[in-house]
Parts: C-alpha cells; sequence; structure tokens
C-alpha cells in the first residue's frame, strides 16, 4: 500500500512540475511579443515597410481610433467614423526594441503634414501613435521631440491612448505581396505590381527622402 501511494504521489508531483513549467513557457512567450500601434498613412506601405524588419514578428492592417465598432473601409475612409488606417506591429523586444521602432516609424512618413499623408488626404490618412501603458507614452513622447528637433519642424503627429483595434478586411493584410490580377488605373496588374505602381505614384519615398535623406530607413528599398 505505500508503495502505491509513493507512485500516486509521485505522478501527481511530476504532473504539477509540468503544468508549471508550461505556465512559465507561456509567461516567457508573452514577454517575448510587444505590440505598438502606429497610423502613417496607407497601411499597406507601413506594413510592408515594417514586416522586412528584423525582430518584427508580424504587421496587421486595421482601423482604431475611431467611435465606430467594427468598420469596414469604405466607412473609414469616406469619413466620419474618426478611425485612422493604422498597423500593429507585434515584436520581439529582445532582438529590437520600442524606441528603435518609433524612430524607424516616425523617419518613415511625414509628420509635419496634418492633412494626411503624401497623395492620400483626409483624417483616415493622417498620423499618430498609439501608447498601451507608461513606457510606450514614454518612448513615443521621445521619439517625437527627436523628431522635432532633428528636422528644426513643428511634429504633428498626435500621442493617443490606445483604443479598440478593428483589423481590416483579410484583403489588405499583405496587399503589397499578393499575387490576384486586378484592374487598376495603370490596367491589368498583380496586386505586387500594382501597389508598387501606387506607392511611386503617390510620391511618398520621394517626399520621406525630402525630409529625412540618409536617416530615413526604408526609401529605396521597394
Amino acid at each position: 500500500m505505500l508503495t502505491a501511494m509513493t507512485k500516486v504521489k509521485s505522478v501527481l508531483l511530476a504532473g504539477l512540475i509540468i503544468v508549471g513549467f508550461a505556465a512559465q513557457t507561456g509567461k516567457a512567450h508573452a514577454a517575448s511579443t510587444e505590440v505598438l500601434t502606429v497610423a502613417g498613412g496607407c497601411f499597406w506601405c507601413v506594413e510592408s515597410d515594417f514586416e522586412g524588419v528584423k525582430g518584427v514578428k508580424e504587421v496587421v492592417s486595421g482601423y482604431t481610433g475611431g467611435t465606430v465598432s467594427n468598420p469596414d473601409y469604405r466607412q473609414v475612409t469616406g469619413g466620419g467614423t474618426g478611425h485612422y488606417e493604422a498597423v500593429q506591429i507585434q515584436f520581439d523586444p529582445a532582438q529590437i526594441d520600442r524606441d528603435q521602432i518609433l524612430s524607424m516609424f516616425m523617419r518613415s512618413v511625414d509628420p509635419t503634414d496634418a492633412g494626411g499623408q503624401f497623395c492620400d488626404r483626409g483624417d483616415s490618412y493622417r498620423t499618430a501613435i498609439f501608447y498601451n501603458g507608461d513606457a510606450q507614452k514614454a518612448a513615443a513622447t521621445k521619439a517625437k521631440a527627436e523628431a522635432e528637433q532633428e528636422l528644426g519642424q513643428s511634429i504633428v503627429t498626435p500621442i493617443l491612448a490606445a483604443q479598440n483595434f478593428y483589423p481590416a478586411e483579410a484583403y489588405h493584410q499583405d496587399y503589397y505581396k499578393g499575387t490576384k490580377l486586378i484592374v487598376t488605373r495603370f490596367g491589368p496588374k498583380r496586386q505586387s505590381e500594382a501597389y508598387k505602381r501606387y506607392r511611386a505614384s503617390c510620391g511618398r519615398d520621394k517626399r520621406v527622402k525630402e525630409l529625412w535623406g540618409a536617416s530615413a530607413p526604408f526609401v529605396g528599398k521597394h
């Protein structure tokens, strides 16, 4: 009987150890990912920029900052929802920190433009940084101050408390590398080619280069 009880206790103890290890692993996994939410005009472009950055795990296009629940693309770009086209950047802080992400973000947009970004005009295309917690707020404030000092111009990008983030429709995700054939003003094009034409014609990289010069992290990479 003693031997049987000892075996039972051993099995229970092993089970508790496994559960504890799994819980610790889960916590470690959660701690290895941080999410920053930013708005930089067309979310296709911001997604394209950051998905190639080492340490970035995923970038999701979506809508945030407004008052309408579960908005769609037409509602947001049509105005009146208060939402921005935005992205959530999921990254590993052990490989790249929030200061680096935010510095790169500021130098990938025109933060002096309050009316939109490049050829895309209207409230949904404005820039913004949405913080979650004091540490992100401090990092955003620092990034904005450094950008303002480097440019010698007033930065209009607001720093806002994070709100509900609504992922955009499936066809917007990874649009820049899509293979679907679509009809555009340039004629029938694969999504990836249409995206490149759009980005060039919108003047995004040209304007960013004018503003930031060699500090622009993504110019020439598309």
